[in-house]
Parts: structure tokens; sequence; C-alpha cells
């Protein structure tokens, strides 16, 4: 007959051993998962596109945006970071003559391709026309829109001249022109968030009556 302390002992010598089985037997597939699971290699691609006039060759992960590829690869950060999301028009750059949200593509999409961003349309030396123009005009405030609302202008303004209609064409046979209206409309996707809206179309119109 067991005393009680010997009933205790082995009680708690079954309670230890019972519970390192099942820790055991619990480990073993929570391993085998695991090795089964790893991570597999990120997958990257070579791209190839010219940026501002020069051949530029990434070596990038296939999920990288044209924005962060500009931004974080090549450090061209005039190009902003705004909602991410395609809605404000922070990240406009030129692709091939057309405006772009740069946010919301895959830089894999566009090898080959030519891209130019703020920093390509000019320099503090040598300023393009519709960057002087915005300083003529105040088209800013705090300033972080503006790379993105000059690209956006300048495509505008190349869309017009090639008689691409907008949603306020009055008369889709004939070639649009430079109107508070029309640029309003066709500048409607980048946001102002201090508000220089008027003086901004002011700038436009300028450019557009110089060149004309």
């Amino acid at each position: 007959m067991q005393t009680p302390e010997e009933y205790e002992l082995s009680r708690r010598g079954v309670l230890v051993g019972g519970a390192a089985s099942v820790a055991t037997v619990a480990l073993v597939p929570a391993v085998a998962a695991g090795a089964a699971t790893a991570p597999a290699a990120t997958p990257t691609t070579k791209v190839s596109f010219k940026v501002n006039g020069a051949d530029r060759e990434l070596d990038l992960d296939t999920r990288v945006s044209l924005l962060d590829a500009l931004r974080e690869h090549l450090h061209l950060t005039g190009t902003k970071k705004g909602c991410d999301h395609g809605q404000c028009g922070a990240c406009t750059v030129i692709v091939d003559g057309r405006r772009i949200n740069s946010c919301l593509t895959l830089a894999v999409m566009h090898d080959g391709e030519n891209i130019t961003t703020i920093e390509g349309l000019g320099t503090p030396d040598r300023m393009h026309a519709m960057q002087d123009a915005f300083v003529e005009h105040d088209g800013y405030q705090c300033g972080y829109c503006t790379p993105g609302q000059i690209c956006s202008a300048v495509a505008v303004l190349d869309e017009i001249r090639a008689g691409v209609p907008s949603h306020v064409t009055a008369d889709l046979t004939a070639a649009p022109t430079v109107t508070a209206a029309e640029l309003r409309e066709r500048m409607s996707g980048n946001i102002c968030r201090c508000g220089a809206y008027s003086n901004i179309i002011d700038a436009i119109t300028g450019v557009a009556g110089a060149k004309a």
C-alpha cells in the first residue's frame, strides 16, 4: 500500500510526463509546417527605362510601384507620395507623353518607356515655362502637391493641342480650347489642400497664351 508521499510523487510524475508527451507531439507537426512554409526568395527582375533623358536599369522586386522606384531606388524625390491611393495626384509623372499616377502602377510595367519627372522638366537655373509660371502666379503654398500639379499641367496642354476632349468639351467634333472650365476639369485629379486653384489656372493659362 502506497504512503501519501509516494502517491503524490507518482501522481506528479505522471502529470509531468504526460505534459511533456503532449508538447512533443504538438511540436513535431509545428516544426514540419514551419519548414514547409518557409518564405521563398523575393522575386526580382531587371527593369530598364529612360528617366529624364538618362538610361536607367534597376533590379526590382516585381511588386515595387513606379513611385517607389523613382523615390527609393533612383532618389528622385521631387515626385511626392501623398495618399498612395491615386486620389491626390502628388505623384503625377509623364510616361511616353501621358500623365499617370505613379503610385498606382508597377515599375515593371514600364520597361523600355520614357519617364519624365519634375526634375526632368527643368532645374532651378533653367526652369520649364510652367515652373516659371507657377512662381509668377503663386500657384502653390506649401508646395507639396506642386511637382504633380506642374507635370499634370504640362501634359494637359499637350492633350488640348492634340485635340483630346474632356468631360466638359462642348463640341467633340471641334478641337478643345484652353478655357478655365477645361483646365479645371482636366486638373481635377490634382488636389491642392492649400487651395491655390485659381492661381494654378492663371499659371497654365499664361503658358498656353505664351505658346499660342
